[in-house]
């Protein structure tokens, strides 16, 4: 991936993505579905984005009724490890979320994310509207046109269908386990990467 080339693609000409505007007044919040990998990296990252309000770790697109993470991890159920992203629109909107996720992640490996392989680990994205499935894409199109990554994205865009919460155990998990080495050399170089290239979208702690 040319990493210099993504960042200021990203930054810079994707903002003109716009949503179309509503009549009716609507809630301020909404929520969106993405599998990029290891949910535990996902979920780090957009919890230090501002404007999200929470970020649930759980499973999508499979075919068994409120699976186990053991269950999941076979292969056999057909789901993928998924964050639940509930944002104000207000502060941050569906094309930043967007953003956010091609850059920690490499949608170019088919159900792949480094060393965590199988369908549980592919990149998808589950829209639950149209303006979230237009936005979604708009983006890779634009990344694909641009060249952004040496090979073709092979992010699945999906009708969202049902989402299942993970074990409590999940939730929260690199704030829960930093010291763990999986944290350390997996999640903690996504975090400093996505914090290099928004700085100026970080949550105020």
């Amino acid at each position: 991936m040319k990493n210099i080339f993504l960042i200021g693609f990203l930054a810079l000409s994707l903002t003109g993505f716009a949503q179309e505007k509503t009549v009716k007044k609507t809630s301020n919040f909404e929520t969106i579905t993405v599998g990029g990998g290891c949910y535990w990296c996902v979920e780090a990252v957009y919890e230090n984005l501002n404007g999200v309000k929470s970020v649930v770790s759980g499973f999508a697109g499979g075919k068994t009724a409120n699976p186990t993470y053991e269950e999941v991890c076979t292969g056999t159920t057909g789901h993928a490890e998924v964050v639940q992203i509930t944002y104000d629109k207000t502060i941050t909107d569906i094309n930043e979320i967007f953003r956010v996720f091609f850059t920690v992640h490499d949608p170019t490996t088919l159900n792949r994310q480094g060393a965590d392989v199988g369908t549980q680990y592919r990149s998808v994205i589950f829209y639950k509207n149209p303006e979230q499935k237009k936005a979604a894409e708009s983006i890779i199109a634009e990344l694909n046109k641009a060249k952004v990554y040496n090979s073709p994205i092979v992010t699945k865009v999906e009708p969202f269908t049902k989402f299942y919460k993970a074990e409590d155990y999940h939730q929260n998990y690199y704030s829960n386990n930093k010291n763990q080495p999986y944290c350390k050399m997996v999640i903690q170089p996504k975090i400093e990467k996505f914090e290099k290239v928004f700085k100026d979208k970080l949550k105020k702690k």
